[in-house]
């Protein structure tokens, strides 16, 4: 028989993660980065840089940290 009660911490583990990126979001300012061709661009807030299309060669960019954490 179970003895334990809803709640007392027993469950299967989901949830309770911090997501993507430990949780925190990147500063303000920055760059994105073309991981194609290494433009970079000067990053506009409340513009996410996957939205932006490198002025080069056309390929999406991503955030200048994302590309570095992604080096690591």
């Amino acid at each position: 028989m179970n003895s334990r009660v809803p709640g007392s911490g027993y469950g299967q583990g989901r949830g309770g993660g911090r997501g993507r990126n430990s949780g925190g979001g990147y500063s303000l300012g920055g760059f994105c980065v073309c991981a194609k061709c290494g433009t970079r661009t000067p990053h506009q807030q409340g513009v996410p840089c996957t939205g932006v299309h490198c002025p080069n060669c056309g390929n999406v960019m991503i955030r200048e940290e994302l590309l570095r954490d992604r080096a690591k």
